[in-house]
């Protein structure tokens, strides 16, 4: 599988970071690090046999509050107009991923996680995914980011997402044609107004903002994710989602914490 560069060598992945240091307050700064670290080594060149990391962010304790972070757990919307998320709004936990279409790994974790994870715990209300589009492979990267959300106007995100994620997807490129081809086969019923919505300066706000606070958080690579404000980083195994999940479902539980940080966050 094709290792993902290190976006810290592209110009658009600097100028988002000079714009948007960690803002989350200083106990975010060491949550950062871990991520930023564990991202890296996720993606690096010397590891592109292994899809797992190995860096702290990828390790999660029997512990439930074990590598925790409050300030991160806030970044849950909880959004129910949310049209890049599935779940229910006050499931007990959150997975925020932040991930790039043109990336392999978070193919590998759409195709052969995520279904799994809806499966079990989206289905039953324990778990509610959010998108967070997270573009670092330059300009197709950005078309298929403002597609994906351009296609969640029309209720059709998870589609195109599973389309844009298929096998061999990617090596097809993400130039307009493609992304609009992509969308047709998504279900988007009107693909003139699909067309000027992926164009239109809502899709780049809201791409944007996603982008930032993926750079803000000290993510450097995709994907990265956060379950309750813990930090994982790379494609891991799926046992390293379920222990993190059942771990955060056991904590909202004895805590009565569901909801509450999408409401500070308000």
């Amino acid at each position: 599988m094709p290792t993902p560069k290190n976006p810290k060598s592209s110009p658009s992945s600097q100028s988002a970071n000079a714009r948007k240091p960690l803002v989350y307050g200083a106990v975010v700064v060491v949550a950062a690090g871990l991520l930023g670290f564990a991202s890296y080594k996720a993606t690096a060149p010397d590891t592109a046999k292994d899809t797992t990391a190995t860096g702290p962010a990828a390790e999660v304790s029997a512990d439930p509050d074990a590598g925790v972070y409050p300030e991160l757990a806030k970044l849950a919307r909880r959004d129910a107009d949310d049209k890049l998320a599935i779940g229910p709004a006050d499931a007990p936990v959150v997975l925020i991923e932040y991930a790039d279409f043109k990336c392999g790994y978070c193919g590998k974790f759409a195709r052969d996680t995520e279904p799994e994870l809806i499966e079990k715990y989206v289905k039953d209300g324990t778990l509610r995914i959010e998108w967070r589009n997270f573009p670092i492979f330059g300009e197709e990267s950005e078309n298929a980011a403002r597609g994906a959300w351009a296609a969640g106007q029309q209720n059709r995100f998870w589609e195109f997402h599973r389309a844009a994620y298929a096998e061999g997807a990617k090596e097809k490129g993400f130039g307009k044609d493609r992304v609009k081809a992509l969308a047709e086969e998504a279900g988007v019923k009107d693909l003139d107004r699909f067309m000027k919505d992926l164009d239109g300066d809502a899709a780049r706000a809201s791409v944007k903002k996603d982008q930032e606070q993926a750079y803000g958080i000290g993510a450097t690579s995709t994907p990265s994710f956060l379950i309750n404000g813990r930090p994982i980083a790379g494609a891991q195994p799926d046992e390293t989602f379920t222990r993190a999940i059942e771990a955060a479902a056991e904590r909202a539980k004895t805590t009565g914490a569901a909801g509450k940080a999408g409401e500070s966050a308000k």
